[in-house]
């Protein structure tokens, strides 16, 4: 089975805290990732807001390293088109939006995995499977 990751589950792969080992163990248990084309951009400038660019050096390094295994999602034309649909049908930020239209673009199943709490019902009512410590 396919797993859409978003740039919180990328950063969670790589520190300790909440979400950390469900985020790992899915990923060990099924190495077909995916994510859009924007998800390494914000996790590295997540990383580095949250650690400072001395810590957040190390963890952009392990993401980077990572983002070879994955299928990259393109954001064209379409994928803006279907995010803008759930983004006014949900009360989505746009990049997260962006992120749940890319992964509506695999085909099924897909299990999803955020951190974010706003995204869990939208990618439900997607049909995704939801991996996430506050599902």
């Amino acid at each position: 089975m396919t797993i859409a990751l978003d740039s919180t589950a990328l950063v969670a792969r790589h520190v300790i805290g909440p979400g950390h080992d469900l985020i790992v163990a899915a990923m060990e248990a099924d190495r077909d990732w995916c994510a859009s084309a924007l998800a390494l951009t914000e996790a590295v400038v997540l990383a580095e807001r949250l650690f400072g660019p001395e810590l957040g050096m190390p963890l952009r390094g392990a993401l980077l390293e990572d983002w070879s295994h994955f299928a990259v999602v393109p954001v064209d034309q379409s994928c803006l088109e279907r995010a803008a649909e759930l983004a006014r049908a949900h009360p989505l930020r746009t990049i997260d939006a962006l992120h749940l239209a890319a992964a509506d673009r695999l085909p099924r199943p897909v299990r999803y995995a955020t951190l974010d709490a706003h995204q869990i019902p939208v990618a439900e009512s997607l049909g995704f499977s939801v991996i996430s410590p506050t599902s």
